[in-house]
């Protein structure tokens, strides 16, 4: 049985992790010849972002084909080696399923436009209001109403994203049994995990308009949500105790939490949700630019890791995906500070309550790359969002400014391998622009060297597995109102941990009214630890302190 609480997961963006055949776009071979690096950072799983035949509108989040390899990605003989050689180094496979809705370029869709009932079932059709205004007023993720017109039928499909991207009918039984059927095909295939995208969309509930927001309370965390998944659970990934799964929760509630990833609930493993990734927004509102809110950003973080706890339901720990801009550039110092934040980002996540993910690049810093130019992008919500922010006034300089903190392009960039010609990442044309500062931040600079963010990632990652505290224990928040400081305690069979971290670029002080004599450092971002009641942290300073 896989201890998911011991683990850590590698997310891999394959367009953008290794080109194998020259022609600027990752793929599944680049993944195998890459598996002896990610065995050396020690993870478990590597969860890989959609490879499916797709007309690629939002990079395999529209699914055409579920069943089949994009070719661009290469074959399924290279997936099935992929499996074979992880499988030999103790690594598993996750997938990453995106079931809320396909591409309309699927089958299904197809089907449904010539008119066949069966397949119009598969979605969601409805009539407009009266002629020319849509069901209802919702917003799609992507910009604009969330519901497209089809003439022939007189009708709209919802789209809560892309227009090309259809939502399922879940509530048709018929739906959740193809959605069962593809799950058992990729577990024959070896598969031993699954990441469900934005998963707690699914079940939609009244279709009216929303005069208070977008929708979203409308269609997330719907009526019938844990019954499908459950169900899901029962009918595929629930027979295999090996495999692990996580769901990606849209604006989701903690409370839903715990039934999504109770201990005994029998949903999913593990969530994602993404309250403490909007502390740089304002609202739901992510296309603005204002300073991040660390007070924030500490209460949501320990809401959730303090509940979770109590209710017996477990967190996935992130702070990066293809969807996040880098954290160093985030919260972190990218010039002076650069491996000092980096490190203590890392410090913050790895043991904390949770199974945590490590993104690509992630391990050794990479950074935003600071576009200049909309040519530049490729992101169809940064391009979406670019006319949007100049339809509302701001100038072309401003609406570049928030696309540079905000965009997804940030963590889309080619995976920074050696310092020679486009990162090594590719020979050929990258799809998207290398960022600059690879000659001096890569994979190969990093490996040997003991002081690195990549050694810092590594140590992380074994001390998970060495030690209980951090897999099972309990949590509990520290320094709660200090303004520089992210601390807390972990508690496990007599054994205490401290982690307490300075999360900004200038030295701070700390009275910790505990006694911490018998603690001893067991990870720290500095060449050396002092440990005093009153702790004096340098900037960015991290530390990991134990007590038997």
């Amino acid at each position: 049985m896989s201890d998911f609480k011991k683990s850590t997961v590698y997310q891999i963006y394959p367009k953008s992790f290794c080109d194998t055949n020259k022609d600027g776009i990752g793929d599944l071979k680049g993944v195998t010849a890459k598996l002896d690096y990610i065995k050396k950072l020690g993870v478990d799983y590597i969860w890989l972002t959609p490879f499916f035949v797709s007309p690629q509108n939002d990079n395999g989040y529209d699914v055409e084909d579920y069943y089949n390899i994009d070719k661009r990605y290469g074959t399924m003989e290279d997936f099935e080696q992929l499996v074979k050689e992880a499988d030999k180094r103790g690594l598993r496979i996750m997938l990453d399923m995106v079931f809320n809705h396909t591409s309309t370029n699927h089958e299904w869709f197809q089907k449904a436009l010539s008119g066949e009932e069966k397949y119009k079932n598969y979605y969601i059709f409805k009539k407009g209001k009266k002629a020319g205004v849509p069901p209802t007023n919702w917003e799609s993720k992507f910009g604009g109403n969330a519901w497209e017109y089809v003439e022939k039928f007189d009708e709209y499909y919802l789209h809560l994203f892309d227009v090309t991207q259809a939502d399922l009918n879940w509530d048709n039984e018929e739906v959740r049994k193809e959605m069962q059927k593809i799950i058992l095909y990729w577990m024959k295939k070896g598969v031993k995990g699954f990441r469900f995208d934005v998963v707690n969309l699914i079940s939609k509930s009244i279709f009216e308009d929303d005069y208070e927001g977008d929708g979203r309370r409308f269609y997330t965390d719907g009526p019938n949500i844990h019954r499908y998944l459950k169900e899901l659970n029962e009918a595929t990934f629930g027979t295999d105790a090996e495999i692990i799964t996580v769901g990606e929760m849209s604006s989701t509630s903690i409370e839903n939490c715990y039934e999504y990833a109770g201990e005994n609930s029998h949903e999913l493993s593990m969530v994602f949700s993404f309250h403490h990734l909007k502390v740089d927004f304002m609202g739901n509102e992510k296309w603005v630019m204002v300073p991040f809110d660390f007070q924030k950003l500490k209460d949501i973080l320990f809401q959730w890791q303090t509940k979770m706890c109590q209710n017996h339901a477990w967190n996935a720990v992130f702070w990066c995906n293809h969807d996040q801009p880098r954290v160093v550039s985030r919260f972190g110092n990218t010039q002076k500070y650069w491996k000092e934040s980096a490190k203590m980002l890392a410090t913050v996540v790895h043991c904390l309550r949770g199974t945590p993910y490590v993104y690509q690049g992630e391990e050794i810093g990479m950074t935003n790359p600071g576009f200049t130019d909309i040519a530049q992008y490729r992101d169809v919500e940064s391009l979406n969002h670019f006319k949007i922010l100049q339809q509302k006034g701001l100038s072309e300089e401003n609406a570049y400014a928030i696309l540079q903190i905000h965009s997804r392009d940030n963590s889309r960039t080619p995976m920074q391998w050696t310092g020679q010609k486009n990162a090594g990442f590719t020979e050929g044309t990258p799809w998207i622009e290398v960022t600059k500062n690879y000659d001096t931040i890569n994979a190969e600079s990093q490996i040997e060297e003991e002081s690195s963010i990549f050694h810092h990632y590594k140590k992380l990652i074994q001390l998970r597995k060495e030690n209980d505290t951090i897999a099972y224990g309990d949590f509990e928040p520290l320094a709660e109102k200090h303004n520089a400081v992210f601390a807390y305690k972990r508690t496990y069979q007599g054994e205490t941990l401290l982690v307490i971290n300075n999360f900004y670029g200038h030295e701070t002080k700390w009275d910790t009214e505990m006694d911490l004599s018998g603690y001893e450092c067991i990870l720290t971002n500095y060449p050396d630890c002092h440990v005093d009641t009153v702790l004096k942290l340098r900037p960015y300073e991290s530390i990991v302190l134990k007590k038997a």
